[in-house]
């Protein structure tokens, strides 16, 4: 693996000047385009929102890169930066071997052939999700001549597909909130910067983003048409390739979801009872098969997780492969997906950050239960983004000891948890309220 310095002694002497013009021009190009695409003008929104969008998504993107280079040692975020040197590296076998550039994402160096599906080491599946996100740049290099920071553009540009998706979506489902689903969509501050950033959770995120749009739709429209199921198995296999033990969680979400859709009036009823199914499943298949010891898996990843000490690893109990042993550790794995980094975490300003978005994330909840506005209509959707939100925070906060790869890991479902929020708030009663308490207190004073 290559260390920081190798990675640094690499882009040092890297040419600016044809860096910075390749930069202006894909942004102008890009930046017209993204008023040009159809999937993108169809959200509704004016060309000037979608340009500051699209910039906005740019400017995180630089933000992750300078972070990676200059405080990338501590806050441990030079990932970004050896996934860009390598892809330099499959760039020059690109044109020198192209045979091999072609086959050797194809083949398993390891002697277990291709069954270790949940191991973290020796494993083709835990390497795919790295060699994937590389392959990909470097066919962006061909564009961008092997920039970080132009195809930081390009970036932008693909994962803008996700989040506009979602915001379409929700848009659909609260009909006159588009301007406060426009900012819970595009400027919760985590999902902003760790979506938009080259790494592999903006192209996850447009996995689940491709399956929510593709079942939504495709079930109020009673009509799934090719470029439909197309999306929809493009989200999977992102899913699959880039983290494949979402792959797991998200599959009974939709299962249930479809069947959801059958019967509407029942579909909390259909949720709770077919996930209570899969919770048993989940500690059972094993008996079926040993290669389906789920609990098990998680276990082996909370080892590797606690072996690779950070500077934001914390002490956790360690899980055992039994239901008992996971019901203990329930309370300790919300805490450490929801509630943490607390405060006394901060170390740097990435951590600080995500405290401070946790006590804003919490505030906006308890708004939500005082002044919530039942009025949704999917509420199977709904129930879909909790049940598969809620899971993937269990599964991190099982297997993961790590503050800031939690932060991260978390950031691709907060949208599904944080728009909902947002769009059933009754904002008015909320001004009305204040401005009574405002009106009051200077009645008291005069």
């Amino acid at each position: 693996m290559l260390t920081v310095t190798a990675i640094m002694a690499i882009l040092r002497d890297k040419p600016r000047a044809l860096e910075y013009l390749l930069f202006v021009g894909y942004l102008i190009l890009f930046a017209w385009l993204v008023t040009k695409v159809k999937f993108f003008t169809l959200s509704g929104l004016s060309r000037p929102q979608l340009v500051i969008i699209f910039l906005l998504k740019i400017i995180a993107g630089i933000f992750y890169g300078w972070i990676g280079i200059y405080y990338g040692g501590f806050a441990q975020m030079w990932d970004t930066w050896r996934f860009h040197v390598e892809s330099l590296q499959e760039y020059q076998l690109m044109q020198t071997d192209p045979v091999e550039y072609l086959s050797n994402l194809f083949r398993d160096p390891y002697e277990s052939g291709f069954s270790r599906f949940f191991d973290t080491t020796d494993s083709y599946w835990n390497d795919l999700k790295g060699n994937i996100l590389i392959k990909f740049l470097s066919l962006l290099n061909i564009l961008s001549f092997g920039h970080y920071y132009v195809n930081v553009i390009f970036y932008a540009f693909v994962t803008l597909f996700g989040a506009m998706a979602i915001f379409r979506v929700m848009d659909d489902v609260f009909p006159g909130k588009k301007m406060t689903i426009l900012l819970a969509t595009f400027l919760i501050p985590s999902f902003l910067y760790w979506t938009s950033g080259i790494h592999k959770e903006g192209l996850i995120f447009t996995g689940i983003a491709f399956v929510i749009y593709s079942i939504y739709f495709g079930n109020k429209q009673k009509k799934y048409g090719f470029k439909r199921i197309a999306m929809l198995l493009t989200g999977l296999l992102l899913i699959l390739t880039l983290r494949n033990f979402l792959f797991v969680i998200v599959l009974p979400a939709i299962i249930t979801w479809v069947i959801a859709n059958h019967w509407p009036k029942k579909g909390l009823a259909i949720f709770v009872s077919l996930y209570l199914l899969f919770c048993i499943l989940f500690f059972t298949a094993r008996y079926i098969s040993p290669t389906l010891d789920f609990p098990q898996a998680v276990a082996n990843k909370q080892q590797e997780f606690i072996k690779l000490i950070g500077t934001s690893s914390v002490p956790i109990k360690q899980l055992e492969p039994t239901a008992i042993s996971f019901l203990k550790n329930t309370p300790q794995a919300v805490t450490l997906s929801v509630m943490r980094p607390y405060p006394s975490d901060v170390h740097h300003i990435l951590s600080l950050a995500a405290a401070v978005e946790v006590g804003l994330l919490l505030i906006l909840l308890i708004i939500f239960m005082l002044w919530r506005k039942n009025s949704v209509q999917a509420k199977n959707l709904i129930n879909f983004c909790l049940f598969f939100s809620f899971s993937v925070l269990l599964a991190i906060g099982f297997s993961n000891n790590n503050l800031g790869a939690i932060v991260r890991y978390r950031s691709i479902v907060i949208p599904l948890l944080v728009i909902p929020m947002v769009a059933q708030i009754d904002w008015s009663r909320i001004s009305d309220y204040l401005f009574k308490n405002i009106k009051k207190n200077n009645n008291i004073f005069k």
